[in-house]
């Protein structure tokens, strides 16, 4: 990113007020923190599904009814934390935008939602399509990996 962009973001006054506000960017963290929770156990369940998991009554319930309910709280938690995180990076651009930590979540976030988009695609879940099931996995890996990047951020 252009540093003059990078240096008018960091200057523009409500980005001060983010990073200066005393409650507020810690508010954002704990919004992202909440949104990612209801993002990846939404996920996390349809996926175990579709990979064949029975445990906890999860094997009652089929797919396509479990995957219809889940999508909108899944939808709701990328939202709310793809907003929570970009007030955070707008409140901290320079920091993150040369972090390779924050850098490789961004990819892995285009790489999830490809995903989804190509495994909804496909015409109704089936879980027991092998390709279904990769992309099930792959699912769990991604995401557990954008967890791991983003809390990394701080640390790299």
């Amino acid at each position: 990113m252009n540093a003059t962009v990078i240096h008018a973001l960091h200057d523009w006054p409500f980005a001060v007020w983010l990073r200066s506000a005393p409650i507020v960017y810690p508010a954002l963290e704990t919004l992202h923190i909440i949104a990612i929770a209801i993002t990846f156990g939404s996920l996390w369940i349809v996926d175990l599904r579709l990979l064949g998991v029975r445990l906890f009554g999860l094997g009652a319930l089929d797919v396509r009814t479990l995957a219809g309910a889940a999508l909108p709280w899944t939808l709701f938690g990328f939202v709310l934390a793809a907003a929570a995180g970009s007030l955070m990076f707008l409140a901290r651009a320079g920091d993150f935008i040369g972090n390779q930590a924050f850098l490789l979540k961004i990819l892995l976030l285009f790489v999830a939602g490809t995903n989804a988009a190509i495994l909804h695609s496909r015409g109704p879940l089936d879980s027991s399509s092998t390709a279904t099931r990769l992309q099930a996995a792959f699912s769990l890996l991604i995401w557990i990996a954008i967890i791991i990047c983003g809390r990394w951020i701080a640390y790299v």
